[in-house]
Order: structure tokens, then C-alpha cells, then sequence
């Protein structure tokens, strides 16, 4: 669970071309989540959605790529899924005094599960996403390098009417010579099941490219009998216990740059 300042804040860091943005601020009002519930054909929204946070990485040259909770949330299914709707009526059946949960089941996603990749911004002038087999080199990451900056974006979070948890957050840090972004979708159903969609980005200063890594790790409560509880309630350590169901790996090519801001030197 992450804690909830509300103070509102809004961190720039120029790093060589590109500039990172990382912009927080209060919970949506309600009015303006019913109407966006309404838009969203979906009958409700988290209990805490951020739809004003972003977290923004965007070249000098206008292209780049952004995280935002209402594309993160048009990605959740708002229509039946056998595979959710199945692991629901287990949920539903534990929880027989759940109305909410009896009501709910048969009209959208309630566990706000999400595949959200990311926004590629830059109108006419945008990244080009092609698959590949190139990894982001996880070993390198952890070589000790400094940080010149970092933040964290929460954009929702619910806690299934206390059934559990689904939330989503994006961190950035950024060091001298590469960026490295990680976007989570936590989800927990307590009983049931515990799920995690990972998006890591990552640049090194004067490629003309990024590498963005997806990847589900799922696994059900009863299938984790061998881990301590007390990790089911914490993504970075139940992590490492969670099947891998899918890895999908993409090479975001950049544009061809204007000469005078193709400067790929890092900032200092």
C-alpha cells in the first residue's frame, strides 16, 4: 500500500534532450468520476483514482511517452471475461454477505485489471514500436550508478471493498547515462488469486531507442501455500513467487532528430 500525500507537486528534470515529468495532485472528484464512469460504459471506477497524475518522459523534438490513469483504466475490460468473471463467482462464493459483489460481477472487471503500456504523445511525430528479442539488461541496473533522480506516481488504487487490493503506480530513476521507468498493476483478491503486470522502460543516453519489457506473473492464494502470508500484501516480495504467464518485449524506436536538438550528451 502506498501512503497518500495529498499535496499537490510537480518535479521537471532535463536530462539531456528529454525532459521527465512527474506530476501529482489530488484524487478526482466525484462528480467528475461518475461522468467519466459514464464515458468508461463501466458502472464504477476506483475508490482512489488520480486523474490528473502523469508521469511524462518527452523529447525537446515533442515526441515521447507518457503514464496516465484514465488510459491505464481504458484498458480494463468493461464487458464480461470468462477468465475474470470465473475467478469473481470464486470471490462472490466466499463472500456471500458481498451485495456490491453479487451486483457487480456480471457488468465490468471489478479488479481493475489492466495491460496499460503506456501513451505515446507527439502528434505527427511519434516513437515506432516494433517487437524484439532485446532484453533490458537487468544486471547492468543494479550496478551501482547514481541517482540523479527519482519519483514515484501512484494513478489508482481500490481495495475491492476491502477484499483485497488493485492498484497501479510508475517510478522513475534516472542516473548519468540511461533512464529506467517500472509501471506496476498490483492486484491481491484475498482467497483467490494475486496478480502483477509489469512495464519496464528503459533508455541509455544516444540510442535511438528505448526498450519497453510487459511481462504477467499470476498465481492463486492456494498454490502460494509455501510463502508467508505477510508477502501476499507486498508486490516487491511476492513478486519473485508468482507463475510468469507472459513476457512480451518491444524496441520503441525514436524519430529522426533535428540536428540542433539531437544533443545526447546527459545532463549534468
Amino acid at each position: 500500500m502506498m501512503s497518500h500525500g495529498f499535496k499537490s507537486s510537480k518535479q521537471d528534470f532535463t536530462f539531456g534532450p528529454w525532459k521527465v515529468t512527474a506530476a501529482k495532485t489530488h484524487i478526482m472528484k466525484s462528480k467528475d468520476i461518475e461522468q467519466l464512469a459514464e464515458e468508461m460504459n463501466m458502472p464504477c471506477l476506483p475508490e482512489m483514482l488520480f486523474g490528473d497524475n502523469v508521469l511524462r518522459i518527452q523529447h525537446t523534438d515533442g515526441y515521447g511517452i507518457e503514464f496516465n490513469a484514465i488510459d491505464a483504466l481504458k484498458r480494463v475490460n468493461n464487458i464480461e471475461d470468462s477468465v475474470k468473471v470465473a475467478c469473481a463467482q470464486e470471490w462472490q462464493e466466499s463472500r456471500a454477505d458481498s451485495e456490491h459483489s453479487k451486483e457487480m460481477v456480471k457488468r465490468y472487471d471489478w479488479t481493475y485489471t489492466t495491460d496499460y503500456r503506456g501513451t505515446l504523445i507527439g502528434g505527427d511525430t511519434q516513437i515506432r514500436v516494433l517487437e524484439t528479442s532485446d532484453c533490458i539488461d537487468m544486471d547492468k541496473l543494479k550496478t551501482r550508478e547514481q541517482i540523479m533522480f527519482f519519483d514515484e506516481v501512484l494513478l489508482f488504487e481500490d481495495e475491492l471493498h476491502d477484499h483485497g487490493v488493485s492498484m497501479i503506480s510508475v517510478k522513475i530513476r534516472v542516473m548519468p547515462t540511461s533512464f529506467f521507468l517500472l509501471m506496476r498493476f498490483f492486484l491481491r483478491v484475498d482467497g483467490v488469486l494475486i496478480r502483477i503486470n509489469d512495464t519496464r522502460l528503459y533508455h541509455e543516453a544516444g540510442k535511438n531507442y528505448m526498450l519497453r519489457e510487459f511481462s504477467t506473473r499470476e498465481s492463486k492464494i492456494a498454490d502460494l501455500k509455501s510463502v508467508p502470508a505477510a508477502k501476499y500484501t507486498d508486490p516487491n516480495e511476492i513478486a519473485q513467487h508468482l507463475t510468469l504467464k507472459l513476457t512480451e518485449r518491444e524496441k520503441l524506436e525514436l524519430p529522426m532528430m533535428d540536428p540542433k536538438s539531437a544533443v545526447n550528451e546527459p545532463h549534468q
